[in-house]
């Protein structure tokens, strides 16, 4: 039986966690994870292979590169365990801040884990349809080809849309971590920033795909520093000791009349 004292019990409503640096790095390493493994499949290996209006050159780079794209699938479903694992460390770790803030952040990124474990699906099959010569005997190499392309930008614009809910969770863990003195409240503000960076970087996407070529490299730039800061804060700091000034002094409770 694992101790009702260990740093994953249930603590009283309103009172913070019993290890908060050790449940911190803990977030942290998770966190370090989905940035290997995002970084890996989405910032690595989708952009070397999948060529936006090229069936051809995206075809035949899935065919050179099948065992890349198998790593990308792994990586892609890991990414998403432990998007999810990070956001529950953090749950126990802020939801004492304020706990309605906390599922907030929970459930935007069980949204964004479930569409990247899709995503993963169409690079999947996109490799099969690439590697499977039934598939060029159905639809001619043209087709094939096609179909290749199809599902992988199915795939890219998925991501896309999972990046919505990549954007939703940092507010509430922005809001938690200033509101809590266990972070910088510049780092709070960052990564609410970030929410905002990360939405209009997919509604230009949509709605102006010419323009969003253009800035999406600076529309980056805000959640790189945020995300970054966050990981290496929980990491390196854990979290702030908390300061004299931030304890709340204890309340003597009023004596009892004993009736005589």
């Amino acid at each position: 039986m694992k101790s009702p004292n260990g740093i994953f019990a249930e603590q009283p409503p309103g009172m913070a966690p019993a290890s908060p640096k050790r449940l911190a790095r803990i977030a942290g390493i998770f966190y370090l994870v989905v940035g290997i493994t995002g970084g890996f499949s989405e910032g690595f290996v989708d952009p070397s292979l999948y060529v936006a209006g090229d069936a051809a050159a995206t075809s035949a780079n899935v065919v050179a590169n099948e065992g890349l794209m198998r790593f990308a699938v792994i990586a892609h479903l890991t990414d998403a365990v432990f998007f999810l694992l990070t956001a529950v460390t953090l749950y126990l770790l802020l939801k004492h801040v304020g706990k309605h803030a906390a599922r907030l952040m929970v459930v935007a990124v069980i949204l964004a884990a479930g569409i990247i474990s899709i995503s993963a699906v169409f690079t999947f099959v996109a490799m099969q349809v690439a590697a499977d010569s039934s598939y060029e005997t159905a639809f001619g190499p043209l087709g094939s080809s096609a179909l290749v392309l199809l599902l992988l930008e199915i795939k890219h614009f998925t991501v896309l849309a999972a990046q919505v809910f990549f954007g939703l969770w940092l507010a509430p863990l922005g809001y938690l971590a200033y509101k809590s003195r266990l972070f910088p409240k510049a780092l709070g503000i960052i990564l609410i920033l970030a929410t905002a960076s990360y939405l209009v970087d997919v509604v230009v996407a949509f709605l102006l795909p010419g323009l969003a070529e253009q800035i999406h490299v600076y529309l980056g730039i805000v959640p790189a520093i945020a995300e970054i800061w966050m990981v290496l804060y929980l990491l390196i700091v854990g979290v702030r000791s908390p300061r004299p000034t931030d304890r709340t002094p204890a309340v003597e409770a009023a004596p009892v009349p004993v009736s005589s």
